[in-house]
């Protein structure tokens, strides 16, 4: 029952490339003891294909464990077993030069990864989402080159304080499990991408998230978050926080500090409000020059200019149950900031079900 293909597509999604040379069984109703039999049958080809093999595709069939004799297979480098009855993965997995290994949608357990899965040094991608997962597998934590990791729906209840040591990771998907805290080392992930968070019991977020500078998509909702840091601001290349469904308190910077203007803008904002004309021959330079750089208000309601002093909020415009941050806008003071909340607290009594934006600061 040879499948051989040189076809690199498939309907799944992979993070790590699919090869050229593919081995594809999915769909075949295939049992383990059946697969074991077509692959000993494979190896023993004398054309021997099977060392071109670089991606074996087994997704949607009747498996409870790959056979060991996987370990011929010396260039297989992506292994999909997903959408089995998989409650085992064994180490002979393990000597495979894996770029990624997908076993989503299984059986598996804590103690069903294979002890040695650590060595596999090339593994870039894993995914382990949809198992029986309720502590998150230590040897995942050696793989040093991993940039992949997806471990969503799962049962974990904690992440250790080692995810440290995952320094690659780009994504790492720990939504749909049980989790109550994330610990502060996840901010020394400095490349990461994307971190999805969602469906957990978070009731707060380490103030070192604001660490990831490369973070683009941070996905919060459904916790019982009722806070956030107020570090989360520093985040300039944030283009993706979804928070629906958090009993989250609206206004999560409420207590910045928001240091009294100048007497030079004082006088300069009652000059501008009234309207007071002033040429460049009535006053000093750097004061026309002063005047002339004044902002007005973002708030509607408000005709408000300031200089240098400003109360900062970022506005959050719904777009398909995701919240996205388009920019960080400036008010004059912080009665605008009450006014604009109180705006929003309107909109929100007259539509529960969607938020039409939330105001930070």
């Amino acid at each position: 029952m040879e499948g051989y293909s040189s076809d690199n597509s498939d309907s799944e999604y992979h993070a790590v490339a699919l090869p050229k040379k593919v081995l594809d069984w999915s769909y075949l109703m295939l049992d383990s003891q059946t697969l074991a039999h077509n692959l000993e049958a494979l190896c023993s080809d004398e054309r021997r294909h099977f060392e071109n093999v670089e991606a074996i595709l087994l997704a949607s069939n009747q498996l409870i464990t790959i056979p060991v004799i996987i370990s011929r297979f010396s260039h297989v480098k992506v292994i999909n077993v997903s959408n089995n009855g998989m409650v085992r993965l064994p180490e002979a997995l393990c000597e495979c030069p894996l770029t990624s290994l997908i076993a989503k949608n299984n059986l598996l357990e804590s103690d069903s990864i294979p002890k040695s899965l650590g060595n596999v040094i090339s593994l870039m991608e894993l995914n382990l989402s949809g198992n029986n997962l309720t502590a998150f597998p230590e040897q995942i934590l050696e793989l040093s080159n991993l940039r992949y990791l997806f471990l969503g729906g799962n049962r974990m209840t904690e992440i250790p304080q080692e995810i440290w040591k995952l320094h690659s990771l780009q994504v790492l998907y720990l939504g749909g499990n049980r989790l109550v805290e994330i610990p502060a080392s996840v901010g020394e992930l400095q490349h990461l991408h994307s971190l999805v968070l969602c469906d957990n019991m978070l009731e707060s977020l380490p103030s070192s998230i604001a660490n990831l500078h490369l973070l683009k998509s941070l996905l919060l909702h459904k916790n019982q978050l009722r806070t956030l840091p107020s570090e989360i601001i520093a985040l300039k290349g944030l283009s993706e926080l979804s928070l629906r469904d958090n009993p989250l308190v609206v206004r999560f910077v409420r207590d910045m500090t928001h240091n009294p203007p100048t007497m030079l803008e004082l006088a300069a904002r009652i000059i501008k409000i009234h309207s007071i004309p002033y040429t460049s021959e009535e006053v000093p330079q750097n004061i026309f020059e002063y005047l002339n750089g004044a902002h007005y208000c973002l708030n509607p309601k408000c005709k408000g200019v300031f200089f240098d002093n400003r109360i900062e909020h970022i506005k959050f415009v719904d777009f398909c149950g995701k919240y996205r941050i388009p920019l960080l806008h400036y008010l004059c003071s912080s009665k605008c900031m009450e006014n604009v909340n109180a705006d929003s607290a309107e909109e929100c009594s007259l539509s529960n079900d969607m938020m039409k934006k939330v105001l930070l600061g």
